[in-house]
C-alpha cells in the first residue's frame, strides 16, 4: 500500500550524490536500504522513468517517490547460538557458519547475524545503521569464517574508517579447480552487464585486487590463500574464476558440473584471518577461524 508520495528537484546541493544515499539523507526517518527497495520496484521515477540505486541525479531532474508500507521491517532479537571467537566490551568476532546471512533485508527480517546480535548485545540497537546494527563488513550467506562487529558507536565508527581505508588484513582459505600461479589479480569488477544479479570482470568496473598463494595442489585441485586488498562484493569467486580457477562448490561463478561429479553445492571459501589494530585500545589483533567441518572433509580432494 502507497503511503504517501513527494516530488522535488535536483538542485546544486544534491548533484553528484547517488540516489539512494541521497533520499536516504533527505528522508532521515527512513534508511538507504529502504530506498534502494522503492528503487528496485519502481516507487521512485526520475523524469518519470525508473533508475537504478547508483544512478547519480543532475541539476533540474524532478524526482518522484511513492512511499511503500513494508509488510513487517521490525528486526527483533532472537536467540541463535554464535560460536564466538573473541568479544570485549566495544567488539565481538564469530565464526559465521554457511547459511547466515549477516544483516536483515527486505523480505528477510529474520535468522540472520543482526537478529543474534542484538540478542547477545542488548544495547546494540543504536550502533550504525538501523538495519544493520554493528555491522562493520559482510561475508557472503554460504562464506563462513572470521565476522567482525562492533558493540559501541566509537568502536564501530573506527573500525568501519579501517576497512575503509584498508588497514584491515583478510586472508581467506579457498578450494579451486585447476592450480593458479602464485600472483595479484589486479582486475576490475562491476555488475554482470549480461546478468545484473552477478558480479564480473569488466573494462569500466571498481578496482579490484587479490593476492593468491597456493598452499596445496594435485593435479585437478588446489587449496589458496586469498588476501584481498580491496572489498569488491564477491571480489575473490569472481577473481579465480577470472583466471580459470574457480572455487569448488560455488553455483554462480563455478564449474556446475564438477560441483555436481563432488556433490557440493556451497563455495568453499573461509575468511580465516582477521588482522587489525584494536579500534580503542590499538592493540594489534589477529583473529583466527577453525575451518568449517565440510571445508576440512572437502581438503581430502587434495590429499
Amino acid at each position: 500500500m502507497t503511503l504517501d508520495q513527494n516530488n522535488f528537484l535536483i538542485t546544486l546541493e544534491d548533484e553528484l550524490v547517488r540516489i539512494d544515499k541521497l533520499l536516504a539523507k533527505k528522508f532521515e526517518s527512513k534508511s538507504r536500504t529502504y530506498f534502494q527497495f522503492l528503487l528496485e520496484n519502481g516507487s521512485i521515477l526520475v523524469n518519470g522513468q525508473r533508475v537504478k540505486k547508483r544512478f547519480t541525479p543532475a541539476v533540474g531532474d524532478e524526482i518522484e517517490i511513492f512511499f511503500q508500507a513494508l509488510e513487517d521491517s521490525s528486526i527483533n532479537p532472537e536467540n541463535i547460538p554464535l560460536d564466538i571467537l573473541y568479544e570485549d566490551e566495544h567488539i565481538l568476532a564469530i565464526n559465521k557458519p554457511k547459511n547466515m546471512v549477516v544483516h536483515p533485508a527486505i523480505g528477510n527480517w529474520s535468522n540472520t547475524f543482526v537478529n543474534a546480535l542484538l540478542y547477545h548485545c542488548k544495547d546494540l540497537v543504536c550502533i550504525g545503521d538501523d538495519i544493520r546494527p554493528g555491522i562493520v563488513h559482510r561475508l557472503d550467506k554460504d562464506t563462513t569464517g572470521v565476522l567482525l562487529a562492533a558493540k559501541t558507536q566509537r568502536a564501530h565508527q573506527i573500525l568501519i574508517d579501517q576497512f575503509k581505508l584498508r588497514q584491515i588484513q583478510k586472508k581467506y582459505l579457498a578450494l579451486t579447480v585447476n592450480k593458479p600461479q602464485n600472483q595479484v589479480i589486479n582486475a576490475p569488477i562491476g555488475r554482470n552487464p549480461i546478468n545484473r544479479k552477478e558480479m564480473a570482470v569488466i573494462e569500466n568496473g571498481k578496482e579490484a585486487v587479490t593476492e593468491i598463494k597456493v598452499l596445496a595442489f594435485n593435479d585437478k585441485y588446489s587449496l589458496i590463500l586469498a588476501l584481498p586488498k580491496t572489498g569488491r562484493t564477491h571480489q575473490i569467486r569472481v577473481h579465480l574464476k577470472h583466471i580459470n580457477c574457480p572455487i569448488i562448490g560455488d553455483p554462480i561463478y563455478g564449474s556446475k558440473s564438477i560441483n555436481n561429479t563432488l556433490d557440493i553445492q556451497t563455495p568453499q571459501l573461509h575468511a580465516y584471518i582477521l588482522e587489525f589494530s584494536h579500534p580503542i585500545t590499538k592493540e594489534p589483533m589477529k583473529i583466527t577461524a577453525p575451518l568449517s567441518d565440510e571445508l576440512k572433509k572437502n581438503l581430502n580432494l587434495i590429499e
